[in-house]
């Protein structure tokens, strides 16, 4: 098939950012536009030549705007073949046909995230706007379909590079996008309806990565990581970069709006974390939690990345390094190396939902969004925990969460001293726990110990006794809590419950 040359655009947009270069591209070329209300506005003012679309269809804009497109002269130019019987009724209605439509819609996702007013909320599903998306993408034969400001610069690349002419291929990955979109558009709008959120791939592009877990499966990321990160330098993410960093904004997540902390993570797998009155000392006593599983790892903190913490980090192999911000002189310093991935972070989003392809189908469930504070401890033995403790007790709390089960972490003075995980029995992964800290020098003296779930047995307690803990935390919720319990009111430790279970497949 020729490539068809672009003489005709229609023109309904909501966000005009960006409009401008392309409308410039647009008259350069000759190609006659027409557009509706804002969007005509818009294009007048740059003292452009544009037919209102209500001089096409001789109907005005009515309902409060709510019809404007929808009309036979619009949808006919668009969903024309251009073949002889469909050109011949289009010469009999007086209608042109459009070879370009660009389209971006109201904002709906974004009005319910900043509103709970209903109406406001339904005057932003837009009717116009997604019937022009899905007849141009049918009709992607003779027509080119930008349905949403994400892809002007594409549009903007196609137009220089092929001065106003499109090739098949270029119609059709246009229209790909176009029913996307489409479909997301349709997805969130019912989610709204029904109060729930539904399983789909996301709409906003798909990446194609190097390769997936292991070098002979292909792999490829769906979504906007623009909208999370700005990509300050390094290679291009892998899958496995890609589930190392999700864990690592989970987890710091749970430090964000509080002192510096700095986390380090293997293979989804927190091996350092500490919470310091810099970023500096969070980063030394996160380090000394695990220097050698540090290798190779991810690096976040919540805080401000200076010279001195970047000149300590770029001592050490890392995958990818995340913050909120970079002194200017310490990225210079970090982006000297080039394989290392250095992401800003602009938001610690975590989805309210979780999905996981399993057997043939998709499981879902909740993300595991709580987190206790001091109020959701439960006291359950004679000695009762000291403020020192309940820092730590939560601090460790926090770390067991984003372990694998079965896990137990060891903390003292917020600084993840020892942890066991993905083990098949809670004493294994105690028994690992109190190995990695001793190992690496800590006196687990008066440290307290978290556990992703109950206790069935009060060996552990007795084992973390002999090694010298003073607190525990844990849900509670076994038939032989009490056992637990007796132990530590006989050997002066403390225990509280959180009534919360973490486990983490």
């Amino acid at each position: 098939m020729k490539p068809k040359q672009i003489r005709t655009a229609l023109i309904s947009v909501y966000h005009k950012e960006g409009l401008d270069e392309i409308i410039k591209q647009l008259v350069d070329l000759q190609i006659e536009i027409y557009s509706t209300g804002g969007t005509q506005r818009y294009i007048e003012e740059m003292q452009v030549p544009v037919h209102g679309v209500e001089e096409l269809t001789t109907y005005p804009s009515i309902l409060s705007g709510r019809v404007k497109t929808l009309h036979p002269k619009v949808f006919g130019g668009i969903l024309a073949r251009r073949e002889d019987d469909h050109q011949a009724q289009l010469a009999q209605y007086e209608i042109p046909e459009f070879d370009l439509v660009i389209v971006d819609l109201y904002p709906f996702e974004e009005t319910i995230a900043n509103t709970r007013d209903e109406s406001e909320i339904i005057e932003k599903i837009d009717i116009g706007g997604i019937s022009l998306i899905r007849a141009a993408a049918k009709n992607y034969h003779d027509v080119v379909v930008i349905p949403s400001r994400q892809e002007y610069r594409d549009l903007q690349n196609l137009i220089e590079s092929k001065q106003g002419y499109s090739d098949i291929e270029d119609r059709k990955a246009f229209a790909t996008k176009a029913f996307k979109v489409s479909a997301h558009y349709d997805r969130v709008i019912s989610d709204f309806f029904s109060n729930e959120e539904s399983f789909q791939v996301i709409a906003s592009g798909k990446a194609t990565l190097r390769y997936g877990e292991n070098p002979h499966q292909d792999g490829a990321y769906y979504g906007d990581l623009s909208e999370l990160f700005d990509i300050l330098g390094g290679k291009a993410l892998s899958y496995n970069n890609l589930v190392d960093i999700d864990a690592a904004v989970m987890l710091m997540r749970e430090f964000v709006s509080g002192p510096p902390c700095f986390a380090i993570l293997k293979h989804t797998n927190a091996c350092g974390v500490a919470v310091r009155s810099t970023v500096f000392e969070a980063w030394k006593s996160a380090l000394a939690g695990d220097p050698v599983s540090a290798f190779g790892g991810i690096l976040i903190t919540n805080g401000t990345v200076d010279l001195s913490t970047a000149e300590a980090i770029d001592q050490i192999f890392y995958e990818v390094l995340i913050a909120p911000a970079f002194e200017p002189v310490a990225l210079d310093l970090l982006l000297k190396k080039k394989k290392r991935i250095v992401l800003r972070s602009k938001d610690f989003f975590v989805s309210k939902s979780q999905f996981r392809s399993i057997l043939n189908g998709i499981i879902t469930q909740d993300m595991d969004l709580k987190t206790e504070s001091a109020q959701d401890l439960k006291p359950v033995t004679n000695n009762k925990p000291t403020e020192a403790q309940i820092t730590d007790l939560l601090f460790a709390n926090k770390c067991v969460k984003h372990l694998k089960s079965n896990t137990i972490v060891l903390a003292k003075d917020e600084q993840l001293l020892g942890m066991g995980c993905g083990q098949t029995s809670r004493v294994d992964a105690l028994k690992q726990a109190i190995s990695k800290a001793l190992h690496f020098g800590f006196d687990l003296k008066g440290a307290v110990m978290a556990s992703d779930a109950f206790f069935p047995f009060p060996d552990c307690v007795e084992i973390g006794h002999e090694a010298g803990l003073l607190a525990v935390i844990q849900p509670g919720g076994s038939i032989r809590d009490q056992d637990s319990i007796d132990f530590c009111d006989h050997h002066d430790m403390v225990m509280v419950l959180t009534g919360n279970r973490h486990f983490k497949h």
